[in-house]
């Protein structure tokens, strides 16, 4: 090298190492660095991206699945395409997506950046624990001790992700689910917003939380649960420290199928509970309309509408986590400390 370029090389460097120094002295400069190189913020991130995918390409099975758990038109997946389209033509597959996409991608961030973070938490604590003692409780003269070390983090994780997904972001649930039901009385986004507000008040915005949120537990405690469940039993049998997407899409495909199957009458009841007004019959609470559904339909009325729930239950399972993992090891590629041991069995 001549040295009018090692003069030109060693300037670049003083160049760089005094715009670092610069920004080093930075508060400001310094938090925005912390803060996108918080895993928990990657985390986020890529449960917001993987779920803007998958809903981007699904979204007609949702329009069709939704119609038939709420028992509006036919009740078949054939029947519902045609009158969909007969009514709408193709722009109706993708009615209510907007909302839809407004609505996956916080929940998708909220659900998987929380069930990471409580996994991780609860391993911790749990080392913890099995160190210095569980905590305990005093019953009059007795010390109790709580065997919270025998509880398994994932499923703890899972129910906590499903509740935090839940009460943030229900309201644009309601919306999307009365776009898809009745669009002319519900045109558009702010239209609906509107007038829900305005005829039902705040609390027409949670309407069917309290069976959402008891139809949620089972089913995000059994998803969250059956993923790493399979997934690291997998790893462990085939000896691998990582899977292939191919394989990750099977596994999330499996693990949809297994918790929709366990939860669908009362994804069911909580169907007919938000949308029942309506149809001019709103049941009471989650019981009356279970017991509404066997009472009009006999018992197989619990999984009307399980084949299309399946459809698109299974691949936006397979297709989200696939996703996730996917942006997770590209965002996280950098970072300087290993991944968990966890993750890698």
């Amino acid at each position: 090298m001549t040295k009018e370029g090692e003069r030109g090389t060693v300037a670049e460097y003083e160049d760089l190492w005094a715009e670092t120094t610069r920004n080093s002295k930075n508060p400001s400069f310094n938090l925005r660095q912390a803060f996108f190189r918080s895993r928990e913020i990657r985390e986020f991130a890529s449960g917001a991206l993987a779920g803007a995918m998958s809903k981007a390409v699904l979204a007609p099975l949702e329009t069709i699945r939704t119609r038939m758990v709420v028992g509006v038109g036919s009740r078949h997946i054939g029947g519902s395409f045609v009158e969909i389209m007969e009514q709408n033509g193709w722009p109706g597959l993708w009615v209510g997506n907007t909302i839809n996409m407004i609505r996956i991608i916080p929940t998708q961030a909220i659900e998987l950046g929380t069930f990471e973070y409580v996994k991780r938490g609860m391993r911790t604590a749990q080392e913890k624990w099995k160190e210095d003692g569980c905590p305990k409780i005093q019953l009059g003269n007795m010390k109790i001790e709580l065997p919270l070390h025998l509880l398994s983090p994932v499923a703890i994780a899972g129910a906590a992700a499903g509740i935090a997904g839940t009460l943030t972001c229900h309201p644009l649930e309601v919306i999307k689910d009365r776009l898809t039901v009745d669009r002319v009385a519900y045109p558009s986004i702010s239209i609906a917003f509107s007038k829900i507000y305005r005829t039902e008040g705040i609390r027409g915005f949670y309407s069917g939380l309290c069976p959402t949120l008891i139809g949620m537990l089972p089913y995000s405690t059994c998803y969250y649960f059956m993923y790493d469940t399979i997934k690291t039993s997998y790893c462990r049998l085939h000896k691998k420290k990582s899977l292939s997407r191919p394989e990750l899409l099977v596994i999330g495909a499996l693990t949809g199928l297994t918790a929709s199957t366990i939860s669908f009458p009362l994804e069911v009841a909580r169907k007919r509970l938000m949308v029942g007004a309506l149809q001019g019959k709103c049941p009471p609470n989650m019981m009356a309309a279970l017991s509404e559904v066997i009472r009009e339909e006999g018992l197989l009325g619990m999984y009307r509408g399980w084949g299309a729930s399946c459809l698109k239950v299974m691949p936006n399972s397979g297709i989200t986590w696939m996703f996730y993992e996917a942006w997770k090891d590209m965002l996280l590629a950098d970072r300087d400390e290993p991944r968990p041991r966890d993750e890698l069995l």
